[in-house]
C-alpha cells in the first residue's frame, strides 16, 4: 500500500520517533527515514510504501504521532 504523509500537526514533533516509525512501517532504511522526516516537518508531502499486512498498525502509529496522511493505493 502506498501512502502520502501530508503534515505533522504535533505541537513539538519528535523527529526521532517519526523517523523510527517510518523505518518500522516502510521499506526505507534509517538514513532515508531521517531525510523523509526532515522533508515532512518542513511542510512537504512524503510518499512511502508499507506492506498490507502492517497497514492497520502503521496507520495507528502515524495517527499517534499526529501525522496526517492519505492512502494512494
Amino acid at each position: 500500500m502506498k501512502i502520502n504523509l501530508l503534515s505533522c500537526d504535533a505541537q513539538r514533533p519528535d523527529k526521532r520517533a517519526i523517523a523510527k516509525c517510518i523505518t518500522e512501517i516502510s521499506t526505507t532504511d534509517n538514513s532515508l527515514a531521517n531525510e523523509l522526516t526532515e522533508i515532512l516537518l518542513e511542510g512537504d508531502a512524503v510518499d512511502i510504501e508499507i506492506e498490507d499486512k502492517n497497514a492497520g498498525s502503521a496507520l495507528r502509529a502515524l495517527r499517534k504521532l499526529d501525522i496526517d496522511y492519505e492512502i494512494v493505493e
